[in-house]
């Protein structure tokens, strides 16, 4: 059996995730770069692998010429995402492999490097390597919150881009431990996007700026940092987990939340990824009955996903604006 058909059998479902990598470390031979080319053969440069979209992006505008970056997860996200055969055969050359980690990607990422056999892949948990006072807890959803009452991080850093610059300046430090001879085409290239980035936060801080009313209620535990970079106040989380649907408890204090008379919150963020979604629609629905006036639906794309056509340098800079402006439209 070939190393291809072998990876395809196993699939590298979550549910073999302590089979498989017995297997591979057992059987997998080296790949032959020069009948599969993944990497360019000529590159003398690190090779780099990120988990999702927006490390590509960050890596992508660090690394210039000096160290090629490949992408993993395109229109499955990390929290829905089982790395196929392919996948593993990407980081089977690889240098690093960028993960956000906080609970997120780093399981992925795990059973990648054990399956591929790449002893030499250091995997950088960029989450990890974020000062402890910059991160932000996840939204609480319980009613009368202690003071001792904590919550794991929220792992969305990207969704700000005042935590996309920490992130970007993290990525350009592990290249330039990497690739030591290039260390000043790194420094340069973080610095001009650094700089695309502080723009960014500008122009969406003018937008809202003069908005009376910033509540929102946000589609999964995913706003914290933007709410922080941007001051938007959130108001409640529609699904605990992406995708799964709220109970009738969890509706019903979404609803007397956003339905208080004194602080009204008529935004409801929806997400692309999950467009057969009923909550957003039936939380509009009790809220306009309860007498709030002029609810609205907003998409608010998390950048989770990405179809890969549409994955270039910029392509952070483009959804991060369209999100912002759909919020500014919408809010009054």
């Amino acid at each position: 059996m070939t190393r291809q058909q072998l990876l395809q059998r196993l699939g590298l479902t979550a549910a073999l995730a302590v089979m498989v990598p017995l297997v591979f470390l057992g059987c997998v031979g080296k790949p032959d770069p020069t009948k599969d080319p993944i990497w360019p053969a000529d590159h003398k440069g690190p090779k780099v692998v990120v988990s999702f979209a927006p490390l590509y992006c960050f890596a992508v505008n660090v690394a210039g010429d000096d160290a090629v970056v490949r992408n993993v997860m395109t229109t499955t996200g990390p929290h829905d995402f089982n790395p196929s055969a392919n996948d593993v055969k990407l980081v089977t050359q690889a240098d690093l492999f960028l993960t956000m980690g906080l609970e997120l990607d780093e399981r992925q990422a795990e059973m990648m490097k054990t399956g591929s056999g790449n002893d030499k892949l250091k995997v950088v948990t960029l989450g990890n390597l974020v000062p402890a006072k910059s991160l932000c807890e996840g939204y609480c959803t319980h009613q009368n919150h202690a003071h001792n009452h904590k919550h794991p991080p929220d792992p969305h850093l990207w969704l700000s881009p005042d935590h996309s610059i920490l992130l970007v300046n993290l990525i350009r430090d592990e290249l330039k431990k990497a690739d030591p001879a290039h260390a000043a085409g790194y420094d340069s290239r973080a610095a001009t996007y650094v700089k695309k980035l502080e723009a960014l936060k500008a122009e969406g801080v003018a937008l809202l700026k003069d908005k009376k009313e910033k509540r929102v209620v946000t589609f999964h535990d995913s706003l914290a940092y933007f709410e922080k970079s941007f001051d938007v106040e959130i108001r409640g989380v529609l699904t605990v987990k992406p995708g799964q649907e709220p109970d009738e408890k969890a509706m019903k204090t979404l609803i007397n939340v956003c339905g208080d008379e004194t602080k009204p919150t008529r935004v409801i963020a929806v997400e692309p990824q999950y467009s057969t979604s009923t909550s957003g629609e039936t939380l509009k629905k009790e809220l306009t009955a309860k007498g709030v006036k002029d609810v609205v639906l907003v998409e608010f794309d998390t950048l989770e996903t990405v179809k890969p056509d549409d994955l270039t340098p910029d392509w952070y800079e483009r959804k991060m604006r369209a999100n912002l402006k759909a919020l500014a439209d919408a809010l009054k």
